[in-house]
């Protein structure tokens, strides 16, 4: 009752044969049973009463399903094709594309690259010109914090120097501008160096004195003995400074330096077009007064100052002293030396004085700060020595005698007690009321006065010389 199909050769050819049984139903019995023709008459339901076979070659079937796998194949291959050509076509141009973009990066890239490069040079132009006018520590801190910028400032403690040229404003009177200036940067530069070294902040050059400042914009622990050690190494390079104005032939150079130690206001200060970073307070002032009261090229420290580096540090002698502003006297110390790890010593100086064979006949004024005072007194120099001399004053009102640390001015006198010289300056450094007398230092001597004083007390000390070894001159 089942169906049955194979594939056979039939003939010589490739065939598939189909064959499946006529089966007898109920409604064909009755005719079947009856028709003459009917090799049977006893027909039941469930017989088979024929087979239908289908015999079908399969060679053109073959063919045409072979024309089309063909066709089909053919049409899938040109389609391959043209998706294969519309991906390289794709590929190219994505290559060209990454080519494109890979040439805009590597200009792109240059560009930046020298675009940064030159932005660093501008940079380093930049710093290099804001290191001549604030320190490299302050202009890094400002390049890394421009938010530092802002105006304002902030109380801290610091040790501050400041330094000054005796009597260099009365000699720069005499020179011409060019020449000031080429004495200034020779001085500056030197000084500059050592402030370095020592990391102080430049806070301010004023004319021929130097503002410094040790705690500021960075502090450390050890920024007093520093700020101390600094004023030695300036103090020593002031010998290659003066070697250099012999060659130029000009006179010697003597600095004196203050030093303090105190609270003050640190910061920018000014205004939004015009910012300075200084320092303020009445610390600073002190400063000041402390180092008017030098002579020649001492260096005189604070109480405070001192506090922090006395194990260190070398003094000769301590004064007291009344600046003015100050309403209780202070102690200063002259400092010769500090040791630890610097070992900063400066060279002794022993000041001989000696009797000169006749008085000269003077005039002097006190000095009242900055300005020469009205009355005019009489005296004369009694004892020269290398920098200074002794004044014997005719005065005798005790009140109009000049007090130590004062400045005067003086003019030598002729025969004629008329004025032979222009205006010499100098520092009281010790009176004797009692002789009427008292001693000072030199601070800034005109050319032709400074020439006979010196030759004056070189034939003076030949002379003594000459008679400690017995002979007669």
């Amino acid at each position: 009752t089942q169906s049955f199909f194979r594939q056979e050769q039939i003939q010589g050819r490739s065939s598939f044969r189909y064959a499946e049984a006529i089966i007898m139903q109920p409604s064909c019995i009755a005719c079947h049973n009856s028709h003459p023709d009917s090799p049977r008459m006893d027909w039941k339901v469930g017989d088979v009463r024929g087979v239908l076979e289908i015999i079908q070659p399969l060679d053109k079937f073959v063919v045409h399903t072979q024309m089309g796998l063909r066709s089909t194949f053919i049409t899938l291959g040109g389609l391959s094709v043209l998706a294969l050509s519309g991906l390289i076509l794709v590929i190219g141009r994505l290559r060209q594309t990454a080519k494109e973009l890979t040439r805009r990066v590597r200009e792109r890239t240059a560009d930046l690259a020298e675009a940064n490069q030159d932005l660093e040079k501008r940079n380093q132009i930049i710093s290099q010109i804001f290191w001549r006018y604030l320190s490299k520590e302050v202009v890094d801190k400002l390049l890394e914090k421009p938010e530092e910028l802002k105006l304002g400032g902030q109380r801290k403690t610091l040790t501050i120097l400041t330094s000054d040229l005796r009597g260099f404003t009365a000699l720069s009177e005499r020179l011409l501008p060019e020449e000031v200036v080429k004495i200034l940067n020779l001085y500056l530069k030197h000084m500059s160096e050592v402030i370095t070294k020592y990391q102080g902040t430049i806070d301010k050059f004023m004319g021929d004195g130097i503002l410094v400042l040790f705690g500021a914009p960075t502090a450390r622990e050890d920024d007093t003995k520093r700020a101390v050690a600094c004023a030695v190494a300036m103090q020593l390079a002031m010998v290659p400074v003066n070697e250099t104005m012999n060659e130029w032939g000009y006179p010697p150079l003597e600095m004196g330096i203050g030093i303090n130690t105190g609270d003050v206001v640190v910061g920018n200060i000014g205004s939004e077009k015009r910012t300075d970073y200084s320092v303020v307070g009445s610390q600073v002032n002190l400063t000041y007064r402390i180092e008017s009261y030098t002579i020649g090229g001492q260096i005189l420290i604070s109480q405070s100052t001192f506090e922090q580096v006395k194990s260190i540090v070398i003094t000769h002698g301590h004064k007291q002293v009344q600046p003015k502003g100050v309403k209780q006297p202070i102690t200063i110390y002259q400092v010769v030396g500090i040791g630890d790890d610097y070992n900063l010593f400066l060279p002794k100086e022993d000041e001989e004085f000696f009797f000169l064979p006749k008085a000269i006949p003077l005039t002097y004024k006190i000095l009242e700060e900055k300005h020469i005072g009205k009355n005019l007194f009489l005296g004369s120099l009694v004892q020269l020595s290398a920098k200074g001399a002794k004044v014997r004053s005719y005065e005798i009102i005790r009140e109009n005698f000049p007090v130590e640390l004062s400045n005067i001015s003086l003019n030598i006198l002729n025969q004629y007690q008329a004025e032979y010289s222009d205006d010499i300056y100098a520092k009281v450094t010790s009176i004797e009321p009692e002789n009427k007398g008292f001693y000072i230092r030199f601070t800034s001597q005109p050319p032709e006065v400074n020439k006979m004083l010196d030759s004056l007390y070189k034939s003076i000390n030949d002379r003594s010389e000459y008679k400690a070894l017995g002979i007669n001159s």
